[in-house]
């Protein structure tokens, strides 16, 4: 655990990062892969050295769909697989775009946005 990560396990120090405006992810110190989503090891190596990093939070869309809704229910909004240029690869959504506009291929932009009370890593069209 790196020295200034917030108490706690992997997913609550992730968390606390995210309400500090930060966008963390772990790294192997042994292998220098990246790790995601917030665990104690690595997954395949069982290492337990990961430590925290800053993500680029640059990536590009691996998949995506459409969850469609009525109007007065929010609207239309994607889930989206992002693979992050650090090579992990995390679920959100991409904003400021048409849902069905979202393509696999596209480059996007990580941001920190407040969704239900708490902060989320959300992606825009770079």
């Amino acid at each position: 655990m790196s020295a200034d990560a917030p108490k706690g396990g992997p997913e609550a120090q992730y968390r606390a990062f995210l309400a500090q405006g930060r966008f963390m992810i772990q790294r192997s110190r042994s292998s220098g892969r990246h790790v995601f989503y917030p665990r104690v090891a690595e997954p395949g190596t069982g290492a337990t050295d990961l430590e925290w990093v800053e993500a680029k939070g640059t990536g590009t869309v691996y998949a995506t769909t459409v969850n469609r809704r009525r109007p007065e229910d929010g609207g239309s909004y994607n889930v989206a697989l992002i693979d992050l240029d650090e090579g992990v690869r995390m679920m959100s959504r991409v904003d400021n775009i048409a849902p069905d506009k979202v393509v696999i291929g596209m480059k996007v932009k990580a941001r920190i946005a407040e969704i239900d009370g708490a902060p989320q890593i959300v992606f825009d069209p770079a």
